[in-house]
């Protein structure tokens, strides 16, 4: 079975340089990147499946975005913030290269390709505005594709609430079969999986520290996530992130989970009227967020990148 090559890029923020671990899938010379960025207390192993399907048509990448996994803990927990993992990409795309990206992104990490698409604009405007063509040209960072994975510019506040209930909690699991029935219970809203899915699902998301299982994230992240649940500081990003998804001008897929508390059906709603590049599925039995591990979500996925 095909393993990826973990690689690591430096990165900065306000306190100083910290690494950030990606993992590579297929040719390292492809051109073609899929890049795959995932939620908040998750990390780039919740691809692995779709990056199998997709490594030979794509150079496969799947960041650990700051505070997870394998990547540095920031110093200020402050900095856990959608701004500062646009420059930790922004840096990784300048290693990467690429000759065209397209995104994969799934709750936070569909925010940060939105957040991500207004500054690569906003770029492309000023390029316009000068006529200069001397001026670097940012083709390779402007999205192919772009697949949200259960989340839109509208972020629902009962689901910040639910979220920030738990986020930053220690768990602590002497087995490892214990840490995956506290997933099959704690977090079923990804769906109906396999004993054997439950199994990947979990060693994505803990890791062993002596004895006992726990996290595999900075605790710290929950501080910064709990700022939005201020509403006048939501409406204001959501303004911006409206903006951002109405410019978009490429193929965009939506994937909804039926029972999801982050996207609502009214926001699906929206966004389908609002940007007419996008088509939508929904994941039946399924909530915040589809896990991408069953075939049949690994095969959509695939199936809209190769159309």
């Amino acid at each position: 079975m095909q393993s990826p090559r973990l690689n690591f890029v430096n990165c900065m923020s306000p306190a100083g340089i910290h690494r950030m671990a990606y993992r590579e899938w297929g040719d390292p010379a492809n051109g073609r990147v899929l890049l795959c960025v995932h939620g908040l207390s998750r990390n780039g192993n919740d691809f692995d499946e779709v990056a199998r399907a997709m490594s030979k048509e794509y150079r496969v990448v799947c960041p650990d975005i700051a505070g997870r996994g394998a990547s540095d803990f920031l110093t200020n927990p402050a900095s856990y913030v959608v701004p500062q993992y646009v420059s930790d990409i922004t840096t990784l795309l300048a290693r990467l290269q690429p000759q065209s990206l397209d995104w994969l992104g799934t709750s936070m990490g569909g925010l940060i390709a939105l957040a991500f698409s207004a500054v690569v604009g906003a770029k492309h405007a000023a390029i316009a505005a000068a006529g200069d063509s001397a001026l670097p040209k940012t083709t390779g960072l402007s999205l192919g594709k772009l697949i949200l994975n259960d989340v839109g510019p509208a972020i629902e506040l009962a689901s910040i609430e639910r979220i920030a209930g738990y986020v930053g909690l220690p768990l602590q699991f002497d087995a490892f079969e214990d840490a995956v029935n506290h997933m099959k219970t704690n977090a079923a809203a990804f769906g109906p999986l396999s004993d054997e899915q439950w199994v990947t699902f979990t060693k994505a998301a803990m890791v062993q520290k002596g004895q006992v299982w726990t996290q595999h994230y900075d605790l710290a992240i929950a501080q910064a996530f709990a700022g939005l649940k201020d509403e006048k500081m939501l409406k204001a990003g959501e303004a911006m992130l409206w903006r951002a998804f109405e410019s978009l001008q490429c193929p965009i897929l939506l994937i909804r989970g039926e029972r999801s508390d982050l996207l609502s059906k009214t926001t699906a709603e929206q966004m389908q009227a609002r940007n007419k590049h996008l088509q939508m599925i929904e994941i039946p039995e399924t909530g915040h967020a589809p896990s991408l591990l069953p075939q049949s979500q690994v095969q959509a996925v695939r199936q809209f990148l190769l159309s």
